[in-house]
């Protein structure tokens, strides 16, 4: 089980975060119930947390479950050039978790393109023409053992059972995973703010308010979107993150995915095409306790064959785009 350890925050504000990554557009008043505090409290946490945290609540399509493909990119850059890349790619709606590595001459990117003209767009086109890009891969993810709608923050167990079934939201019986054109303005809205109100959707959509309560509970019930939460990872004591590029015997690949996925450390894990067949996204403390779980843990996991360790630098993006980061 993860500690948090910070001069700063405090388990109530942990509490908090796990709260909203169950149900990012919980009422504060549910919310304060639950983890017996006042409303008032909860209100003056989050915003605390947006200003001085990073906190961001956003709705997200899981291309998982719309069958929509996508890649890890892994850019080597000329030095002078990698953080104006890396902050480009920020810009588009289509990537997330960008990271600066390898001393400032690596990016690590995920992109979800919507359609295959975005992504040979990107692929094919912008990337190959970009003169400081010296070596692009792209390694197709192909199956999901941690990460998108289940969190990292679970491994603190800072909630119990009971607390997490009252914070569950009440949704409809799940129907296909599916969008529609008339979705796009109202999931415009959510990716920007997943918490924004339902006088706001109704805005923005033109439908009822009962309409939209009805299509976003749809939606989430069906898993074709989920509201999760970004926030600054050092604020629970753990600065420093990684990825993990690890390559296993192909009987394997299945069973170490699976077990990594239970690691506390391991905050994403996807099996991937190319030579390596598995990444992940480690979170540590400090460097030390990289080693320890590169040595430890990992290395002791049955299975696994080579690890190729990519420290980042910077991160740049995780789900939203915030200028000067």
């Amino acid at each position: 089980m993860l500690r948090m350890e910070s001069d700063t925050f405090d388990l109530l504000d942990l509490q908090l975060l796990s709260a909203l990554e169950i149900d990012g557009r919980a009422p504060f008043s549910r919310i304060a119930a639950v983890l017996g505090v006042s409303d008032r409290t909860i209100a003056r946490r989050f915003r605390r947390l947006c200003a001085e945290g990073g906190l961001r609540v956003v709705v997200l399509r899981d291309a998982v479950r719309l069958g929509q493909d996508q890649w890890m990119l892994r850019l080597r850059c000329a030095p002078d050039g990698a953080a104006v890349i890396a902050d480009a790619l920020a810009r588009r709606p289509d990537t997330h978790w960008i990271g600066l590595a390898s001393g400032g001459t690596e990016i690590a990117c995920i992109t979800r393109p919507r359609s295959p003209g975005d992504r040979d767009d990107l692929l094919l086109g912008k990337l190959p023409r970009t003169p400081s890009v010296v070596e692009i891969r792209a390694l197709q993810l192909l199956h999901r053992f941690y990460g998108g709608p289940v969190g990292w923050l679970p491994k603190f167990r800072a909630l119990d059972e009971e607390q997490i079934a009252a914070l569950r939201p009440d949704l409809p019986e799940p129907g296909p995973a599916r969008l529609e054109p008339g979705d796009a303005p109202l999931l415009a809205v959510l990716e920007r703010d997943g918490r924004a109100t339902y006088p706001e959707l109704q805005r923005v959509t033109g439908r009822s308010e009962s309409a939209v309560k009805r299509r976003l509970s749809a939606l989430i019930a069906s898993g074709a979107v989920y509201v999760d939460i970004e926030y600054d990872s050092e604020i629970l004591g753990y600065p420093k993150a990684a990825i993990l590029w690890i390559t296993t015997a192909p009987g394997a690949l299945d069973s170490v995915g699976r077990t990594l996925a239970t690691h506390d450390e391991i905050a994403f894990a996807s099996a991937t095409a190319g030579p390596s067949h598995i990444v992940v996204t480690a979170v540590v403390r400090d460097t030390a306790a990289l080693y320890a779980y590169l040595s430890g843990p990992l290395g002791r996991l049955e299975g696994v064959q080579h690890v190729e360790a990519t420290p980042f630098l910077r991160r740049v993006k995780q789900l939203t785009y915030r200028p000067g980061r």
